[in-house]
């Protein structure tokens, strides 16, 4: 901001928060009870949660009043109930507005390895996980925010993430930077989704999607495949209806939009397509599980005993880093 306009602001306002500024905030009571939030607001109309306790992801989001994510009816979770046995994911996932999937696994529950029988919880360890070394603040025209999350095993692998949050005060978009590195000296395998879930008001029957130009559509089941030709469209609630999953393989433009023409709401999510080649798709109308999951990721959703055998995991150098980028947009 010019300094003139500066100056102009604080004729205006007694304190920058009435438009913008971060709060961190500990919740009291529910299942999340004790962990950090930290409360983001823009003057260009976004109102998030950025949650440190759970992997540095995003919670609730709205964009202008309007809600824009989906919450399960599990709500905020905490670590602590974050319990990465058999059967338990829908017992804590809470959804909202980005929730990270990996690093060692993505999808279903399974057992990798013929020898020691490794098993690798539904979409990972990686949201279980509280960070350290954290920062959020107000700079210039931007607020940042953000901290370090590990997820390791003695004897085995050790993964650092290093997450940045880089958020324009005055604007209406976010963009998350991550860099993920191995601190061994032996070669690991990695997976990784981002997993935006986008629900009710801003998900209806009026909304529509448009997906990257050029693309390789596979269907996940049989239902889906009978309805490929409603995979940009949606109805209302519908109760019991079986969820619809579709792989999305991206060649160019990793740009999907969302639009709500009677709400007048667009969001844009786009994400580096040379680490995140594939954007996984997730179309549930079922009623209370009402949400469209935009999520691009490394690999087809498949868990990592399936992700080998299709020659889909990717692999971190001793020591070596890997960044990737998403970033999402409202207007």
């Amino acid at each position: 901001m010019k300094k003139l306009e500066r100056e102009n602001l604080f004729r205006c306002t007694g304190n920058d928060e009435q438009l913008y500024g971060i709060r961190r905030v500990v919740i009291d009571e529910g299942t999340a009870k004790g962990c950090t939030v930290y409360q983001v607001t823009t003057a260009g109309g976004l109102d998030f949660d950025i949650l440190p306790d759970s992997g540095l992801d995003m919670g609730r989001l709205r964009f202008k009043g309007v809600n824009i994510n989906y919450l399960t009816k599990n709500g905020y979770d905490n670590p602590n109930r974050f319990l990465p046995i058999k059967d338990n994911f829908d017992h804590t996932f809470p959804g909202g507005m980005l929730y990270t999937c990996g690093l060692l696994s993505v999808g279903p529950e399974c057992f990798d390895n013929e020898g020691d029988k490794e098993f690798h919880p539904l979409h990972g360890r990686y949201h279980g996980q509280s960070a350290k070394n954290l920062f959020a603040y107000v700079e210039g025209d931007n607020i940042f925010a953000g901290g370090e999350v590990r997820e390791s095993e003695q004897w085995k692998h050790c993964l650092s993430l290093k997450r940045r949050y880089k958020i324009p005060a005055w604007e209406s978009e976010i963009l998350i930077e991550d860099e993920i590195t191995n601190l061994t000296p032996a070669p690991v395998e990695y997976e990784m989704l981002y997993h935006v879930n986008f629900g009710w008001p801003f998900l209806s029957e009026k909304t529509t999607l448009e997906l990257p130009e050029k693309i390789k559509t596979t269907p996940r089941t049989a239902y889906a495949a009978e309805n490929l030709d409603k995979q940009c469209k949606f109805s209302g609630p519908i109760d019991g209806e079986e969820e619809r999953v579709y792989f999305n393989e991206v060649f160019s433009d990793p740009v999907a939009r969302v639009k709500n023409p009677e709400l007048g709401i667009t969001a844009e999510l786009s994400w580096s397509l040379d680490t995140l080649p594939r954007l996984s798709q997730w179309n549930s109308m079922r009623s209370g599980e009402y949400v469209l999951g935009l999520e691009p990721s490394t690999c087809y959703t498949m868990g990592r005993a399936e992700e080998r055998i299709k020659g889909e995991l990717r692999t971190l150098k001793p020591f070596g880093s890997i960044k990737n980028f998403v970033k999402l947009k409202f207007f």
